[in-house]
């Protein structure tokens, strides 16, 4: 029986993770889980999945959180510090599906135990993928990629020689906004940023998926994992959201991989990997979609995309200022403080404020990402209120 944790358990990656190891419980023990405020949601997967310790990251839900689990033989526990904790309990896979920079401490601290960590968390290799990937080689620890479009080119390189890898191609569904004239996108509202056109996924994904710093970050991701050069990677619309990534290599053979709109694809790969192993996903019938469309991934109208070739340029510690000033800026938009199209604006406006103060050199340590995390987020809050 595989000892699993999941962090991030409430959130759309943590659900389809908890649906697919409730199909087999009798395969996994589940340690620990992690949520945000969602406690009802989260005590009900905890005594569904028998698990060990429940965390929720606000410490004033550890009152509500404690009343759920009364009786149940489940362990309580409230903060980040607890979330870090729980991550130190052995596991052999751990899925770290935590939104934000909070997810890279739970990560960093779980591969320490040597087993295998299915990432989900976008900002552990934005922020820190040089150390994340370094702290997982001096373990032994196994890092497997969670997105959809990175597990696809983890896929693809199955087998194939890394150094014949000529570009990577990473495709965007456009989000929200996709068919939108770009000179309206300044009138965008939250609830309109709020739906997604292909997935099911939380608010501050799908908003980040209209404006594509999701995106971006995996642009970063694609750099970091697969250490290919900036250059290498590409992106393209493609709205049926069918092909997730593909790999071209010097031959001029393009590898495609195709799959239903559904992560319980990603995810189930990460879980059951090296192996293969039935999934309850949707079989594509090409003969019912036809025809797979593309466009350009145009960096004016999508100006995510390029602060994230200029992060990938400047290296050290762009990305960790990248993602604080990206969640500041997605928290006041939320909040309805700024528009849809000032995002972008706060995050250039942070990138080019602190360059000079923080040399690209700096040394890459777990107290540096989260000074320089901090320093970012409070720079960003500050140009927001000076409007």
């Amino acid at each position: 029986m595989r000892k699993v944790s999941i962090f991030g358990a409430t959130g759309s990656i943590g659900e389809n993770t908890v649906d697919l190891i409730s199909r087999n419980p009798s395969e996994y023990d589940v340690v620990a889980l992690s949520g945000g405020r969602n406690v009802a949601r989260l005590a009900e997967q905890a005594i569904a999945l028998k698990a060990d310790v429940a965390v929720t990251a606000f410490e004033e839900c550890f009152a509500d959180l404690k009343a759920a689990l009364v009786g149940s033989g489940v362990d309580v526990a409230a903060g980040p510090d607890a979330i870090a904790q729980a991550a130190e309990r052995p596991a052999d896979w751990v899925m770290s599906a935590i939104v934000g920079a909070a997810g890279l401490v739970p990560g960093l601290t779980a591969l320490k135990q040597g087993k295998t960590l299915a990432l989900a968390n976008k900002e552990s290799l934005v922020t820190a993928g040089p150390m994340l990937l370094a702290e997982a080689k001096a373990h032994g620890a196994t890092v497997l990629p969670v997105d959809s479009e990175h597990s696809a080119v983890f896929q693809a390189l199955v087998g194939e020689d890394t150094t014949a890898v000529e570009r990577i191609i990473i495709t965007a569904s456009g989000g929200a906004f996709r068919d939108w004239d770009a000179k309206d996108l300044h009138k965008a509202t939250l609830e309109d940023a709020c739906t997604h056109p292909n997935w099911d996924m939380g608010q501050r994904i799908t908003i980040d998926s209209a404006s594509l710093f999701n995106k971006a970050m995996e642009l970063i991701e694609t750099k970091e994992f697969f250490g290919v050069l900036s250059d290498q990677i590409e992106t393209v619309i493609h709205p049926e959201s069918l092909i997730h990534a593909l790999v071209g290599f010097n031959d001029g053979a393009l590898m495609a991989h195709l799959g239903p709109p559904d992560m319980r694809h990603a995810i189930g790969y990460a879980l059951h990997w090296p192996d293969r192993t039935h999934l309850p996903v949707d079989r594509l019938d090409l003969t019912q979609i036809g025809s797979l469309n593309f466009r350009p991934a145009d960096p004016e109208r999508y100006p995510a995309l390029r602060l994230a070739r200029e992060v990938m340029e400047a290296g050290g510690m762009a990305g960790t200022i990248f993602t604080a000033a990206k969640e500041a800026a997605l928290d006041a938009f939320i909040a309805r403080q700024i528009g849809f199209t000032h995002m972008a604006d706060i995050v250039d406006a942070t990138l080019s404020t602190l360059s000079g103060e923080i040399a690209a050199s700096e040394q890459l340590t777990l107290d540096s990402v989260l000074a320089v995390d901090h320093l970012a987020r409070k720079t960003a809050q500050a140009i927001i209120a000076a409007g």
